[in-house]
């Protein structure tokens, strides 16, 4: 750092050279801009740069060595451990990066990584195309989909990654440049869930599938054990047209419901169908039979109809999560969920259960860092609350206690991921994969300049 001008000083001569913006504390939007989803995480840079290309992130990526200046990058700013935000350090803020570049001919697409889920799906469906995100609309492009990207489509179309043909990346030399399966092949593998350990991720590359028809929607059920299993043993025998996702949780207070159902447990069984209605009757029958459904709100509709259901980003909270791999849910695992749910006082609460499989299942292990394709299916608690640390570690406990609580495979997806450090690192990564991980971190990022992330460590 050049100690003759303060730092402030030297920022705004940087703001200088850049086509974005740059916001310092000082600035009325600071804290609107620096706010991440979590509430947990209350960080404070010494400047948020919102970069209108990749030009300007190696400009910061340049600024931010010569000052010796953590970085962090914000896509969405959904990351689990908060990692969009920093103390003291430059946050790159992508959100100004929100480009799409739709070829319905040959199916592909070019988007920013500001771009969420929810706009990049609203996009593409009016030409009856469909990538596969998660399951929350607000969740930005870039974090989402270096994780892996586990949502409803996953059983159809596989990870997110999975229909990923290229990446443009900033490297922590300031290189743009962009990697697929013909250029810069390593840092393409390690890309696809190998997180943001590699560079500052500017513009992707997606395949678009067809997707003519869907049928989805909410199937609320009773929070019974028998329910719970038999809803994890349909989903996973379920063909490969319909993915599930099951939020055992307290309805919120919709009319659909009926009032004196508000606030108590259900398991809301998200069904996302990729098909016509007559294949979804049949695929979604066994999920019926299990129980009378409180309501029953699958329906032909855009995919993008699931996103719906999303928290307003008024309702901000701070998040406990704890999530592992499973080879499924029988009725003891069951019982469990149910116990650890029910002793949970958080406002709001839940778990998740994810049936995997199908083409997902159909990638060779080897092909991408997200290594665990022979996971069958997948458990998340989560508490969403308000307060401060004491309250924080409590949920944490509970989060942790409660995920002990069920069988499960060891092996975790690294985008839900807590405070796990190395054991958290080799949940996420099979040995093999975090030792390749971490010679193409030596060649990409040999100083480690991006490790405000689940960090993965250059080889020696």
């Amino acid at each position: 750092m050049d100690k003759r001008f303060p730092l402030e000083d030297q920022i705004e001569m940087l703001a200088t050279a850049l086509r974005g913006r740059v916001i310092l504390p000082r600035h009325a939007d600071y804290d609107a801009t620096r706010m991440v989803a979590l509430a947990n995480f209350d960080r404070r840079p010494a400047a948020l740069v919102r970069v209108a290309n990749a030009t300007d992130v190696a400009a910061v990526l340049n600024f931010a060595q010569a000052t010796e200046l953590a970085v962090a990058v914000r896509s969405g700013g959904h990351s689990t451990m908060g990692f969009g935000g920093c103390d003291g350090g430059l946050v790159i803020d992508l959100r100004d990066l929100n480009t799409i570049d739709i070829d319905p001919v040959a199916k592909t697409a070019w988007v920013g990584t500001g771009l969420t889920a929810g706009e990049v799906t609203a996009a593409v469906e009016k030409h009856g195309l469909v990538i596969g995100f998660g399951d929350t609309g607000t969740v930005g492009l870039g974090g989402l989909t270096l994780g892996g990207g586990i949502g409803y489509m996953v059983r159809k179309f596989g990870l997110t990654i999975d229909n990923l043909l290229a990446a443009e990346v900033v490297t922590a030399s300031g290189d743009i440049l962009v990697a697929d399966e013909a250029h810069h092949r390593e840092l393409f593998w390690a890309l696809r869930g190998g997180g943001g350990n590699f560079g500052v991720v500017t513009r992707l590359k997606f395949k678009l599938n067809d997707l003519p028809q869907f049928v989805g929607g909410p199937l609320v059920l009773p929070p019974r054990a028998d329910v719970l299993a038999g809803f994890m043993a349909a989903a996973q025998a379920a063909p490969d047209e319909l993915t599930t996702i099951g939020f055992l949780m307290p309805i919120p207070p919709v009319p659909v419901v009926p009032p004196e159902a508000h606030g108590k447990l259900a398991l809301i069984a998200m069904m996302a169908y990729a098909g016509n209605p007559d294949g979804a009757a049949r695929a979604i029958a066994p999920f019926r039979a299990l129980a009378t459904p409180l309501a029953d709100l699958v329906r032909p509709a855009p995919l993008s109809s699931l996103y719906a259901l999303d928290p307003p980003p008024e309702m901000r909270s701070s998040v406990s999560i704890r999530s592992r791999f499973v080879d499924g849910i029988d009725l003891a695992a069951a019982h469990n969920i149910l116990t650890a749910i029910e002793r949970c006082e958080a406002p709001m609460k839940m778990v998740q259960l994810r049936a995997l499989g199908g083409a997902f299942g159909r990638v060779p292990q080897d092909a991408t860092a997200f290594a665990h394709r022979d996971a069958k299916a997948m458990v998340a608690f989560l508490a969403m609350y308000g307060g401060g640390p004491d309250v924080t570690a409590h949920f944490e406990r509970w989060a942790q206690a409660a995920m002990d609580s069920v069988p499960s495979t060891g092996s975790a997806y690294v985008n839900f991921l807590a405070d796990e450090g190395k054991d958290g690192l080799a949940a996420a990564y099979p040995a093999a994969t975090l030792s390749r991980l971490g010679q193409v971190k030596r060649m990409y990022d040999p100083e480690n300049l991006f490790r405000l992330n689940q960090n993965i460590a250059p080889a020696a």
